[in-house]
């Protein structure tokens, strides 16, 4: 059996770009010290921050974004593959996209996702977001081959919209990624739930870092990072909400045996949605 080694980095992003590089830069480190030839960070690995003005103020084009260059480099050094689960970028006069990266073990970037699902929600106790308002969101699935795997991309708010992760496995992926910064309210409710959903329903692992704590600009996230198997069992997990890394070993055998065993994606069959019946007249 050939295992492929990989890692999450969980992390709790602040309001500068620089010092969260100081950290995701040790992390890395330390996940490929323990053997992962892929490392995963979370979503906004190199900025949070509420404040519309003050991000477009910190915040750099793709060309120039010291993180990217920067794990650009260590991916070289190390010959590993580092999947920057998503960083702010300017796309464009008031625009910014919530963009990530796989970057080779050569340095190169090999693929690139926006993030499509706009996370615009008002949850209970006054807790309210509207990623609209400030982000650009993307319009197109990606898939990327890393190690053994063809890899599904997604970030985040994505993890509740089954049919891209039905997308990217009917499209080859063995692996699918949903890096995160989920609130800490959604993710105590439902974060498990749905990670181990999607990896069950498409009988693929999955892997999903996290930001979680409480960070500079007021937020509060989840973190509990994970990576789940084909049959949905919880792999590796970090346990609470600090910076960490987790590691696990996949076997591409395991999507093989998973798949052939419930063969949801084979048995899979076109239909049309009937229309509404009405209400028999006179009916009580």
């Amino acid at each position: 059996m050939t295992t492929f080694r990989i890692a999450c980095v969980q992390l709790c992003t602040g309001r500068s770009p620089l010092d969260n590089l100081v950290v995701t830069e040790a992390l890395v480190r330390e996940a490929a010290a323990a053997g992962a030839a892929y490392v995963q960070t979370p979503e906004m690995t190199n900025i949070l921050e509420r404040s519309r003005q003050a991000l477009f103020e910190k915040i750099a084009t793709e060309a120039e974004d010291p993180t990217l260059q920067r794990m650009q480099a260590v991916a070289a050094e190390l010959g590993i593959t580092i999947h920057l689960g998503s960083i702010a970028v300017r796309v464009g006069p008031g625009k910014v996209a919530n963009r990530g990266f796989v970057i080779g073990p050569d340095g190169t970037v090999r693929s690139r996702y926006d993030k499509i699902h706009m996370f615009d929600v008002d949850l209970a106790g006054g807790e309210s977001w509207r990623e609209s308002a400030t982000y650009q969101p993307g319009g197109e699935a990606v898939t990327v081959e890393i190690g053994p795997f063809t890899a599904g991309l997604a970030i985040c708010y994505d993890i509740r919209f089954p049919y891209l992760f039905r997308a990217q496995a009917k499209a080859g992926a063995g692996l699918i990624t949903a890096p995160a910064a989920f609130t800490a309210q959604t993710g105590r409710a439902h974060w498990h739930i749905l990670q181990r959903a999607r990896a069950i329903e498409n009988g693929a692992y999955l892997a999903s870092a996290a930001q979680g704590g409480k960070h500079e600009d007021g937020r509060e996230t989840y973190g509990h990072s994970l990576i789940v198997d084909p049959w949905g069992t919880v792999i590796a997990e970090a346990d609470h909400d600090q910076p960490g890394v987790i590691v696990a070993d996949l076997d591409p055998e395991m999507v093989k045996a998973v798949r052939g065993r419930v063969p949801s994606l084979a048995n899979e069959r076109p239909f049309t949605m009937a229309a509404a019946v009405p209400e028999a007249a006179g009916a009580t």
